[in-house]
């Protein structure tokens, strides 16, 4: 069954700090949702910080760096049968999180 990277940006979150909590229960409510039907891999959120980049030779550099605009807030992998079922899963995702979601299929074999 094909594997979905449902995710957002971390710029697409918009929330008030006092509706933090609420945010935060609404999308453990979808994901427990999600294990409940069997279609959660695994997920979660992907705090602001620096990040380490490997290059293909080996070396490490410390990040991020200033053209780095974007960074992934959140993720879930999820197995379904299809991109609509995937889809129908980031709109909850969407509305428990008050924002966008981005729905990639994951290539074959990538999540297994």
């Amino acid at each position: 069954m094909p594997h979905y990277l449902v995710s957002f940006d971390e710029g697409w979150m918009n929330v008030a700090e006092k509706d933090v909590p609420d945010v935060t229960k609404a999308a453990q409510e979808v994901a427990q949702d999600a294990r409940d039907a069997g279609v959660w891999v695994f997920g979660g959120g992907v705090p602001a910080q620096p990040a380490t980049v490997v290059a293909a030779d080996g070396s490490v550099t410390d990040g991020p760096f200033p053209e780095t605009k974007e960074h992934i807030g959140g993720f879930a992998l999820l197995e379904v049968p299809d991109r609509d079922e995937a889809v129908r899963w980031a709109a909850r995702f969407a509305a428990a999180c008050r924002c966008t979601q981005e729905v990639r299929e994951l290539a074959a074999g990538a999540a297994d």
